[in-house]
């Protein structure tokens, strides 16, 4: 059933208007992928996009489509990342003035990557230490000085735009089975959606969400979007605690199924690509090919395609991420030990617990009462899963006193 909101949505119309602003990326065919999971699979570089991601297709796309009184007035957006590069690259192109709010702890790079593309054309307020914080402060700004806001998903236009990515697709490869998606606010799975109703109803579309950010899988579930409590948000393209009322109400028919996938999944993915393939994605981007592994054996001997929706990784976040995938691969582990007050304590730890391989990465005493005679918090790196655990049973059989950080989430937090 076509909805009244889906006939309005002209995805061939936007293509027109987006051809000569955005490139046509590649849909690569990615030999490793394929050979592991026994089907054909291609990645849709969106990574390599004019801004490292799709989001300039839905920006470029509601914005040209403003009056000349409305560009007049000129345009405000809320974003820390990608949604304001598109809108920044877009004010300079059609010359529209443009105000971007952030978050003040959005870090520098992204700040200078959204004054680069704005080329003087924007103006950036960085304000309040939360996005709904400081998108507050930009709907005050746009009603007060009478502008326009440019939403990053939750409109026909910018669902329009991002639609193309999937006409692109089709434009290069038919016969496709699945075709996995990253999910956020929904915008591009909305499009993607809309677009293989009409062309390639056979398709079927897998939206995936980071773990932390359930806001589309919870939406299915009660019928309506529905506004998360609190999210994760290490995948920040990605993460947001509804979704769009528009979007959903095509994602709702247009989705096959919706999957989450663990942070550091997503991290273990993002550092495979840069390691084997020297490709560099965001963590929204690594999201559709983290999520392969779920479908194993449904995709065997099909076709299908992985959406790398984006780029814009800072390097400054490489060591969380190593982190975050050392801690979901089972290789890395924190644990406060007490160790037992005599002499040679601490070298019968190292000497005769810890494995040959094994490796400290972490050592400090929590201090009691401003003394360092507290416990001690260790970080232990191991080659292997089964490492740790020759690991553990030695320091059961040496009766060590003990606690596994990684098991308390509150715990690890405060500490770690």
């Amino acid at each position: 059933m076509v909805s009244v909101l889906h006939q309005q949505i002209d995805i061939n119309r936007a293509h027109l208007i987006l051809k000569d602003v955005v490139l046509k990326t590649p849909l690569q065919f990615h030999r490793k992928l394929s050979e592991k999971f026994g089907c054909e699979i291609y990645l849709k570089r969106e990574d390599l996009q004019v801004v490292r991601s799709y989001k300039i297709r839905g920006a470029y796309n509601l914005i040209q489509s403003l009056t000349v009184e409305q560009c007049e007035r000129g345009v405000v957006c809320v974003s820390a990342g990608n949604h304001a590069q598109g809108v920044a690259f877009s004010c300079k192109l059609l010359s529209i003035k443009g105000v971007i709010y952030m978050p003040a702890i959005t870090p520098k790079q992204k700040i200078n990557q959204v004054k680069m593309f704005g080329n003087g054309w924007v103006d950036i307020v960085l304000v309040g230490d939360t996005f709904d914080e400081c998108q507050s402060h930009a709907l005050a700004f746009t009603k007060e000085k009478n502008m326009i806001f440019i939403p990053p998903f939750d409109h026909e236009k910018v669902i329009e735009g991002q639609g193309t990515v999937g006409k692109e697709i089709l434009e290069e490869q038919s016969n496709i089975d699945y075709v996995f998606v990253p999910v956020g606010g929904g915008g591009l799975s909305a499009g993607m959606g809309c677009y293989f109703a009409t062309y390639a109803p056979l398709i079927k579309m897998i939206g995936v969400e980071p773990q932390g950010a359930p806001s589309m899988k919870e939406a299915l579930k009660a019928g309506k979007p529905i506004i998360l409590d609190s999210i994760q948000r290490f995948v920040d393209g990605a993460s947001v605690k509804k979704v769009g009322d528009r979007n959903f109400e095509i994602c709702k028919d247009a989705l096959a199924d919706m999957l989450l996938v663990p942070e550091g999944k997503v991290s273990s993915t993002i550092l495979q690509l840069y390691n084997e393939d020297a490709i560099v994605a965001e963590p929204a981007g690594a999201l559709s090919i983290a999520a392969l592994d779920q479908y194993a054996e449904q995709i065997k001997g099909k076709k299908v395609v992985c959406i790398l929706s984006g780029g814009n990784n800072d390097i400054d976040r490489m060591q969380e991420i190593k982190e975050r995938s050392l801690l979901y691969e089972g290789l890395k582990h924190y644990f406060i030990v007490r160790f037992a007050q005599r002499p040679g304590a601490l070298k019968e730890f190292v000497n005769h617990i810890l494995g040959p391989t094994d490796d400290i990465v972490r050592f400090e005493f929590i201090q009691k009462h401003n003394k360092e005679t507290g416990p001690a918090l260790i970080g232990i790196e191991v080659k292997s899963k089964d490492d740790f655990i020759f690991l553990i049973e030695r320091m059961n059989s040496h009766k060590l006193n003990y606690t596994l950080v990684n098991q308390n989430e509150n715990l690890f937090e405060y500490l770690v």
